[in-house]
């Protein structure tokens, strides 16, 4: 369960930034960071599109797919409810 919660908020963090900052330096360096410290607990895929390619390298469980999908897009979903809240 922890994992699914590492890519949430992962994903989170890095949909927020994408859509506060529209900057491409932020956005990389969120990247970076999420990446950098998520690796040990989920991977830190923090995109669907990821998740998959490591499943069909092998690097990834099958029975993983669909709760890490799921964290991705609901985490990608309160990013931009935050967003939407807190925007001036």
């Amino acid at each position: 369960m922890q994992k699914y919660l590492a890519e949430f908020l992962g994903t989170l963090f890095f949909v927020y930034v994408i859509l506060a900052t529209n900057n491409p330096l932020a956005i990389g360096l969120t990247l970076t960071l999420v990446i950098f410290l998520l690796q040990k607990i989920s991977g830190g895929h923090v995109n669907p599109a990821v998740t998959i390619a490591m499943i069909s390298n092998g690097k990834l469980s099958t029975n993983d797919l669909i709760p890490y999908i799921i964290a991705q897009v609901f985490g990608g979903l309160a990013a931009l409810e935050i967003y939407k809240k807190w925007k001036l």
